[in-house]
């Protein structure tokens, strides 16, 4: 019942000075906006690239060949073919708990269909790509294990290709010129969206790659494939195997650098989404400072409510009242001024999210340990500034606090 009339008493004393509570609560409002807004805006961006990676694919491996050299500078990995069609192979054959292995062969190329043309990626690849990728098929299907073999000219199309080129019409069983070789297209490829550094991932033609390299690259090598793991435990064992056998197949002694790269879906997200955690991070630190300069201006105005209510303080002590009743009324006080920013502040932050989601095109999503992160803190906040307030007002001399003025 004391606390109940305490919070009474706090509320009604809010009411009193309205514009005043306001204005000491403005910090905490902002502060916990702020950090609602920012948390949000990381947690949709990080969710944004993990859908993103999932595109690529369950359970998936990357090997990329190494990095090539040009003029004294070191280039990227992938920039040099060294993955051999005998470590395909190899892969394929010796790694236990793979799935499905399907190389790359990239490039860029017109494709025509009568007086229409595009210019979509050309990727050459095994006939378990679109198993690993997990792509589905919006009508036909996929080229078959011969068609790799023999180098048949056939093709699966993207969505965004296939409308440049036929438009609303099912292009599967028409013929399309790849740099004037005819291909058949066999399978319409169920759309992806973008990847996760912005390119359409529905703009594209996959042929064998047995067919790329004989009649569109010319290359002999690989720059990338594509391991798919049976389960998610074995993604561990497949990589670390994949890893000593290309350097048993390389000849690379102990101590020297691998002239390939191995990398499991895991660890590709994981560091897509490093970045964004830490900005996130970073600037809800910031944010989290409003919070403080909010706990301070409460401090400010709870110290001058004890210098306005020394009188009534005293009155109290003289009728029996207990110091710790005093310093439980004033933290209570204190208490309810950031509960109701907090409340205020959670309001406020959910409409910036929206807000900022608009203006920046950027999904958001409000995650509920957020909330409750921003409204404890401004709770705690309310409590430990509170607190040297309160207990001045505790100490006070009762004939002395009678006799102020």
């Amino acid at each position: 019942m004391i606390i109940l009339a305490a919070f009474k008493i706090a509320f009604t004393g809010l009411r009193r000075n309205l514009l005043r509570s306001l204005l000491t609560m403005l910090g905490i409002i902002f502060g916990v906006a702020a950090v609602i807004a920012v948390v949000s805006l990381g947690n949709g961006a990080k969710a944004q690239v993990e859908k993103q990676i999932s595109t690529l694919g369950q359970n998936v491996v990357m090997v990329m060949s190494g990095a090539a050299s040009r003029g004294g500078f070191r280039m990227a990995f992938g920039t040099s073919g060294t993955l051999t069609l005998g470590d395909f192979d190899s892969i394929r054959k010796e790694v236990e708990g793979v799935a499905g292995v399907s190389p790359e062969v990239r490039s860029f190329a017109q494709v025509a269909v009568g007086n229409q043309n595009a210019n979509p990626q050309i990727m050459g690849v095994g006939s378990d790509y679109a198993d690993i990728r997990t792509w589905r098929f919006a009508s036909g299907d996929n080229f078959t294990e011969a068609d790799v073999r023999n180098a048949n000219k056939v093709a699966l199309i993207g969505k965004t290709t296939a409308t440049q080129l036929f438009g609303g019409e099912d292009p599967v069983g028409q013929v399309l010129r790849i740099k004037n070789a005819p291909f058949r297209i066999v399978g319409l490829l169920s759309p992806k969206g973008v990847n996760m550094m912005g390119s359409d991932q529905d703009d594209v033609v996959l042929v064998p790659y047995t067919s790329a390299m004989k009649r569109l690259t010319g290359d002999t090598t690989f720059r990338s494939l594509l391991v798919q793991a049976v389960e998610p435990t074995l993604l561990t064992s497949v990589q670390a195997q994949i890893t000593e056998l290309l350097r048993q197949r390389h000849r690379i002694q102990p101590g020297r650098d691998d002239d390939f790269l191995v990398r499991t879906q895991q660890e590709i997200s994981e560091f897509a989404t490093e970045t964004s955690r830490v900005l996130t991070l970073l600037l809800g630190g910031v944010a989290g400072v409003s919070l403080v300069v909010g706990g301070i201006g409460i401090m400010n105005i709870m110290l001058v409510s004890v210098t306005e209510r020394t009188r009534e303080i005293g009155l109290r002590l003289a009728v029996g009242a207990r110091g710790r009743d005093i310093l439980l009324q004033f933290l209570i006080e204190a208490l309810t001024l950031s509960v109701v920013g907090g409340l205020l502040g959670i309001g406020l932050g959910w409409w910036a999210s929206d807000w900022l989601s608009g203006m920046m095109q950027s999904p958001t999503l409000i995650a509920a340990n957020s909330v409750a992160l921003a409204f404890g803190s401004a709770a705690m906040i309310g409590i430990v500034f509170g607190f040297f307030p309160a207990m001045k007002a505790s100490q006070l001399d009762p004939i002395e606090a009678l006799r102020y003025e």
